[in-house]
Parts: C-alpha cells; structure tokens; sequence
C-alpha cells in the first residue's frame, strides 16, 4: 500500500468515525441540522488555520473573476445535504448501514464521472474489471444489510 492508498483508507475511516460522533451530537441536541452546523464551524475554523498556516500564495482577483459562480456555491450544498443526511440517518439505520449506502453512491458516481472525464478530470474508461467491481460493491452490500 503506498502513501495516497494510505492516506486515502485514513480519511474513510476518518469519514465514519467523525460521522458516527456528530450523529450522536445530533441525537443528544435533538437536531441533527444543529450537528452539521457544529461540524461545519469547527470544519471551517480548522481549514482556516491550516490555510493560514500552509498557503504562501493566494489567487489574484483575475484568477478569483475566472472562476465560474456554481462553483463556489455548489460544493457547500452538496456538502450540506450529504453531512445532514449522514446525521440524520445514521441514528435510524445504524452506522455500517448507512456507510455502505453513501460509500455505493459516491464509488457509483465516481465510475460515471470518471468514465467521461466531467468537471476536467482524467478520463477513466469502465471497463469490463470496474463493471465487475461495481457489481461486487453492489453485491457486498446487499450481504452487508441482509438481516
């Protein structure tokens, strides 16, 4: 395993541990919205610091004009609903259930978006091995939930 592989598995696991605690915060405050406020103010103070401590040269006002509007925007409600959904839902179906879910949605996605090449990245192609991957996954996860 190599250090992206690495890194990679860690910021999973990070993903469900932090997931798992911020969906028992929403329970204990009887709003899971409330959680994801919490999460996102603490995730935004963090990020800050690290910006603050790790960036040497920021974007120009024409590099900042460049930027198409959707993109500052889209990612923060994508990010909103998912987050939320996590808080809300782990409680109801439990935390390896809903992470087998999220984790089918973002690899099924992924496959998708790869294979064409959207928002400028490396193409991808599914081949006849990811297909099968992505039946596995699917297959996994019916294993995973079957009571």
């Amino acid at each position: 395993m190599n250090l992206f592989s690495l890194l990679a598995f860690l910021s999973g696991a990070a993903i469900a541990t932090q997931a798992s605690l911020n969906a028992q915060l929403g329970s204990l405050l009887k709003n899971p919205l409330l959680a994801t406020c919490v999460a996102f103010s603490s995730s935004i103070f963090f990020t800050l610091l690290a910006v603050g401590v790790y960036t040497k040269d920021y974007p120009t006002k024409e590099i900042l004009r460049t930027v198409p509007v959707y993109l500052w925007f889209s990612g923060g409600i994508l990010s909103a609903f998912g987050i939320s959904m996590f808080y809300i839902l782990i409680p109801k179906m439990g935390v390896g259930t809903m992470m087998s879910y999220a984790l089918t949605g973002q690899l099924m996605v992924a496959v998708i978006v790869g294979h064409y090449g959207w928002f400028d990245l490396p193409i991808n192609p599914i081949t006849p091995g990811r297909f099968a991957g992505v039946v596995a996954l699917i297959l996994g996860v019916i294993l995973i939930n079957k009571k």
